[in-house]
Order: C-alpha cells, then sequence, then structure tokens
C-alpha cells in the first residue's frame, strides 16, 4: 500500500470516500473481481477525514467500537438451515473477522486496523486521509472527480460513499433528509457513543463490584442506596420503576452480568445508577446530556475492557455536524469522560481511555436510490430468493429511542410504536445505489433506508454484505464500460455463484408483522 503523493491531478479506477469498514472491504471486492476479469488490480483510492495515524477503519478503529453486533437468527432456523449462531454471514466479512482474530463478538481495534492496511495493501490501493472537499466535478449526472481543499484533484470512474452522513453524496448533489426525516423528525436523531477502554480492572473485580450494587439497590431496607436511585433516577417515578424491574431476571434472581469468551453483556443498571448517583445527574437523554448506560463489553488483549455504554443526546443537525467533523468529541462530551475516569479508579481500574472518535449510529438517509428499503419489507424477508446476495437478521432497535416519534403515533392512532419481530431479510444493494448520481453508491446507515429499516441498516454486518455487492457491481461497471445503478442484483448473485462467494440464502416473510409496520410506516410518512 502506498501513499498518495501530492499531485495536481490523479486518476483511479475506483475511489471510496470515507474509510469505514463496510467501504474498504467494497473496494477489496472491487478490485478482486476486477483482477479476475482483467488479470491486474484496478487503480484504487481510499480517502477520508479521519487521521490514518489513528488507524484505518472508521468507528470500528478509532472509534473502538469492539463490541460486534451479529446477526440474530431464531433457533429453528439455524436447525432447519444448518447455519452457525451468527449465520452465514458475507465471505469477505467473514475474511475480515478472522484476519482481525475475532473469537465471537470483540474486534480489537488494533487488529483490525492491520488487518484492512494489510488488505489494502494486497490490492496496491492507495490511501489519503485528513482530506476535505472543495468542489465535486461532473459530467452529466455523474461524479468524474473530486477537488480537494489542497488543491489537489482526484479522478475516476465509479465511486462508493461509506460515510455516516453519505457526504459525498451530498456534495454530489443528492438529496438527503436530515435525522429521522423518514418520519417527517428531521431534528430526532439516535445517541452517539464515545466508547472507552479500561485497564487494571479485571473482570471478577466488576462481576464483584456489580454484585454488591445489585444487592444494595434491590433491598429496599437500604435507605442509603434507595436514596441513591432516587437521585439517579431524577426523581422520575416512571425510571425509578425500570431500575427497579431491571434488577431481577426473569427467574427473579439478580441480574448480573452475562460474561463469555470475548464479552460481557450488562444486564441491569446497577453500575448506571452508582455512576449517576456519583456523578449527581438524572440517567436522562433529555436536554443534551450523557448517559451511562448498560454497557456492552467487549474483552481486549492486556486486559483491555472496551465499553459501548456513553450515550450522547444530539440532534438531526448535530449528528450532520459532527459527522462532518470528523467524529470528534466534544468538549462536553470529554468533560463527561473525566467523571468517569474518576469513577471507574474508585474501581480499581489504571487506565480510563476514550476514543479519538465517536461512534455516530445514524445521520439522515439520502433519497432517490433505485429501491429504497424500509423496515417493513425487512420484514417481508428483503429482496427475492433469486437475486439475493446474503442474508441478515437484526432486531429494530433503535437505542435511545426516537425522540418524538410516540408522540407523533399517538396523534395518528398507534399507541405503540414498538415492533418485536426481529426481521431476517435477504439482502441486495439496489438501496445503495443512487439514480441522481448513477457511478455513485452510498453503503452506510444513510443508504436509502426508509422508516424503521435503519435500526437493522445501520449494522456493519449488513453493510459489508452490500459492500461486497456494491464492490463486484463497481467492477462489472467499469469493465462493460456501465453505471453503478444499472447493475442488478443477480449480476452480482451470480457472480458470489461463479466464485463460490454466495452464502446460504434463508430470508423469512414475517407477513403479520410486515403488514403492521408498514401501515405504521406509510402513516408516518405521510
Amino acid at each position: 500500500m502506498t501513499a498518495a503523493t501530492p499531485s495536481t491531478t490523479r486518476t483511479y479506477d475506483i475511489i471510496g470516500f470515507g474509510d469505514e469498514v463496510p467501504g474498504i472491504l467494497a473496494i477489496v471486492a472491487a478490485a478482486r473481481e476486477y483482477r479476475r476479469r482483467i488479470g491486474k488490480f484496478p487503480k484504487s483510492l481510499i480517502m477520508f477525514k479521519g487521521d490514518s495515524q489513528q488507524g484505518v477503519g472508521g468507528h470500528l478503529v478509532r472509534g473502538g467500537l469492539a463490541y460486534l453486533d451479529r446477526t440474530h437468527v431464531p433457533s429453528e432456523v439455524r436447525q432447519a438451515t444448518g447455519v452457525g449462531l451468527s449465520g452465514d454471514p458475507s465471505r469477505l466479512y467473514t475474511e475480515f473477522l478472522q484476519r482481525s482474530g475475532v473469537t465471537q463478538i470483540a474486534l480489537d481495534p488494533r487488529k483490525a486496523n492491520a488487518a484492512l492496511r494489510q488488505m489494502l495493501s494486497e490490492i496496491s490501493a492507495d490511501i489519503i486521509s485528513r482530506v476535505q472537499i472543495q468542489a465535486i466535478l461532473k459530467q452529466g449526472a455523474k461524479i468524474s472527480g473530486i477537488q480537494l481543499a489542497n488543491g489537489e484533484t482526484y479522478l475516476a470512474k465509479q465511486f462508493i460513499d461509506s460515510t455516516v452522513n453519505a457526504e459525498l453524496a451530498q456534495f454530489a448533489g443528492a438529496s438527503k433528509l436530515q435525522g429521522f426525516g423518514t418520519f417527517g423528525l428531521p431534528e430526532s436523531e439516535l445517541p452517539v457513543t464515545l466508547v472507552f477502554e479500561t485497564e487494571g480492572l479485571t473482570i471478577n473485580e466488576l462481576k464483584t463490584v456489580e454484585l454488591a450494587y445489585l444487592k444494595r439497590f434491590s433491598n429496599p431496607r437500604d435507605s442509603e442506596a434507595q436514596r441513591f436511585m432516587q437521585l439517579a433516577a431524577g426523581g422520575d417515578a416512571r425510571i425509578l420503576d425500570r431500575f427497579k424491574k431491571e434488577m431481577l431476571d426473569s427467574k427473579g434472581a439478580l441480574a448480573g452480568m452475562n460474561v463469555s469468551s470475548d464479552h460481557i453483556d450488562i444486564r441491569s443498571k446497577a453500575l448506571s445508577i452508582a455512576y449517576h448517583a456519583y456523578r449527581g445527574t438524572k440517567f436522562s437523554l433529555d436536554n443534551n446530556s450523557c448517559v451511562f448506560d448498560s454497557g456492552n463489553i467487549a474483552i481486549l488483549p492486556g486486559g483491555r475492557l472496551s465499553w459501548n455504554a456513553l450515550l450522547c443526546h444530539v440532534s438531526g443537525s448535530q449528528a450532520e455536524a459532527l459527522a462532518r467533523n470528523a467524529a470528534k468529541p466534544t468538549p462536553a462530551m470529554l468533560e463527561e469522560i473525566k467523571f468517569l475516569d474518576r469513577f471507574f479508579k474508585s474501581l480499581g481500574a489504571t487506565i480510563v481511555r476514550p476514543m479519538p472518535e465517536l461512534y455516530i449510529r445514524h445521520a439522515g438517509n439520502v433519497t432517490g436510490v433505485v429501491e429504497s428499503l424500509s423496515g417493513s419489507r425487512m420484514l417481508e424477508g428483503g429482496v427475492f430468493r433469486e437475486e439475493a446476495i446474503a442474508t441478515f437478521g437484526y432486531p429494530l432497535d433503535v437505542r435511545g429511542g426516537i425522540e418524538g416519534l410516540g408522540l407523533k403515533a399517538l396523534e395518528r392512532g398507534f399507541t405503540s410504536i414498538s415492533f418485536f419481530k426481529p426481521p431476517l431479510f435477504n439482502v441486495g444493494i439496489r438501496h445503495a445505489l443512487l439514480r441522481s448520481v448513477p457511478n455513485l453508491a452510498v453503503i452506510s446507515p444513510a443508504s436509502g433506508f426508509d422508516g424503521y429499516a435503519c435500526a437493522a441498516g445501520r449494522i456493519v454486518e449488513f453493510n459489508v454484505a452490500v459492500g461486497q455487492g456494491v464492490g463486484i457491481a463497481a467492477a462489472l461497471a467499469i469493465t462493460t464500460n456501465r453505471d453503478l445503478m444499472n447493475i442488478s442484483n443477480t449480476e452480482v448473485r451470480q457472480v458470489l455463484t461463479q466464485t463460490k462467494q454466495l452464502p446460504t440464502i434463508y430470508g423469512k416473510n414475517y407477513a403479520i408483522e410486515a403488514s403492521r409496520l408498514q401501515q405504521f410506516e406509510e402513516m408516518m410518512i405521510a
């Protein structure tokens, strides 16, 4: 892998804007398919706003999101199809996990950075970081090049945007809805996370601390503990009631953490209550606050624990601004880390290390794609089996909630906004391809999702499957002198079949739930 050297104009076959893992692997897939057809690698470039010296791999690497969300497959489907606990992921994702040393859930950002750099090196891709777009060059509706603020210009035939806010697509003139504009709520957005790592606090010590808190908080006669719970709830009876319910599991036992081989799931709010009582703040995402939520913890080498737990409220416009600022944490977020530093060191940690970039879950969605993808379409099973390139399952989970959605739903006659059946759907690429910019794909949470679809559509494993397909489509587009927009799911599937890379296809149609969600999405979007 070579560093791109400064010059006035450089020409490539394919450019990826953003270094999120799905985008990088899309470039890898494109290069491999191009070589299979032509006998040599194309000229490829990855350009992004972050600092490559802090790692290559977007929010999984610089954002440190080490606890991976994997596909969810019901046990009866696993038995019927023979797929594993995490289904049958795209072959490129499986390769990435193997190269990064992932056994189940935990991805060490340091190993992921090394794996991605190696994969890019193997296809002789160039990398430039800390870029700022000055202007987009176009030939008709198509992008012909990207002019940077430093005066350099980079030309290419096909382009892939993997940024969370579809920044290249926006510069190229594609229309995009801010926040949850697909629900008519442009200023509502999912919270962002500042992931942090701890060292010096062992798993056994953490279990002991949590158990002590659980015993105290679940004891109504412990007046001091009850006062702490009131303090963390901010006097809100609903929050306090939720705290109490989560202290016990379904069998009535204390809901202690579940420790697996490489990850920990925190089931109660005991640690959260202790922190917010210590901090003197309410466990609520109102008023631009941060909450220390139940953690998803990845167990990493060297005694490191990676915490996906600090949720920070943002509006739709704030999420867009953060994404445009290379996902840098705000001073207020870094101030919160100072309190977490003191709290965890009081528990025995020696180091509390925040990541250099935020995990931004969602920052709006592009419109005008070849075929948009809704939550109800996911529940119907996604694209038709004969054109599918992978299958993915995940709950329609919007961590932190969508502000204003419940009230708007109530106004339109819906008493519940919960859709509990996790979709298990077949994957295609058409929701990532833009009609308005025919040689550009957006592979990210900002793809052409409608309604609840971005809840599952924001997950990296899903987007890598899309990315592998889009990469193959880019190679087809270049070698047949077409645009990405004109490549079909079926053509991509044929390549996956020919190269023995097609995973098991097993999407399910949950017709009743899909019909209910379709009615909801149509009513809310109208």
